[in-house]
């Protein structure tokens, strides 16, 4: 089991931790600030640091095969640490940090849009969400001008923790049809902006919805009848 410091704190650059597996398939830590790829978000990349002075850099982060299960997956043929060894870890905090935003500008994109949502992804430079809604009621312009109001509004997040139970019981704070709260802990935490947004989700976010800075409508298309794709990159630097 990995400890998860990234889902206290997403903000925490560099953590230490010891090896606990390293094999083919990635590095498992007994701690990690790595977000593994999930939700829609994806995975980490950065620097692994050995007692040698060798760094190893980690390409992506994947879950294992439990849920608090992390992967370091590093280039082929690097050398891999032994098991108890100690490590020093460091994210590419540029990339997080433009992952964070557009992730927590995709929770606001889902309130302009109020229709099911099919589907989303983010990367570095863009992100999108996939919703179930006709075509033509899917204006760019105003899609920007709704959002960039949202954030300038300037509103803390926060972290809410529920029991398994309690989203079963209220299924309506579910918004992504295609993803699925992480589940199997017990407990699943919740993102509340408030007055404006709460839903289930696992990944990094910004503490205040004006580090988004601002965003761009990019494209909005059909992929298919449930599906029109709207995708946003950001315009500011947060």
């Amino acid at each position: 089991m990995t400890e998860l410091l990234f889902r206290d704190d997403a903000y925490l650059k560099t953590a230490t931790a010891r090896v606990l597996a390293a094999g083919e398939r990635g590095i498992e830590l007994d701690r990690t600030v790595f977000y593994p790829q999930g939700g829609g978000q994806a995975g980490d990349s950065g620097t692994l640091l050995r007692a040698s002075g060798e760094r190893l850099a980690i390409t992506d982060t994947r879950k294992g095969e439990a849920p608090d299960r992390v992967l370091h997956i590093v280039a082929p043929g690097s050398s891999l640490p032994q098991p108890g060894e100690a490590v020093a870890l460091e994210i590419d905090w540029q990339r997080r940090y433009q992952l964070m935003r557009l992730h927590t500008a995709l929770h606001l994109l889902s309130c302009v849009i109020v229709a099911p949502v099919t589907g989303g992804n983010i990367v570095a430079n863009k992100a999108r969400l996939d919703f179930d809604i006709e075509l033509s009621l899917l204006n760019a312009a105003r899609i920007e001008t709704e959002t960039n109001a949202l954030i300038a509004s300037g509103l803390a997040t926060e972290s809410v923790w529920i029991t398994d139970a309690e989203l079963d019981a209220q299924p309506e704070l579910v918004k992504t049809m295609s993803v699925q709260p992480p589940r199997g802990a017990g407990r699943v935490r919740l993102l509340r902006i408030p007055g404006i947004d709460l839903q289930p989700c696992g990944g990094t976010h910004v503490a205040n919805i004006a580090e988004i800075g601002g965003i761009r409508v990019l494209r909005i298309r059909s992929e298919g009848r449930h599906n029109k794709r709207v995708e946003i990159a950001l315009t500011g630097s947060g």
